[in-house]
């Protein structure tokens, strides 16, 4: 067996894809920063 052929069938473990949307990744980013800004200034945490 070559390297190769053990890392061609590997199984994917979900780490970052090239193809993605970009721009979703991007604007699902931006919300989970503000939605955690948002839980810190309610609970007064800041």
């Amino acid at each position: 067996m070559t390297a190769h052929s053990a890392t061609a069938t590997r199984a994917r473990t979900g780490g970052p894809r090239d193809n993605g949307p970009k721009i979703l990744e991007h604007v699902l980013g931006w919300v989970l920063v503000v939605v955690t800004a948002m839980l810190v200034t309610q609970l007064g945490l800041l």
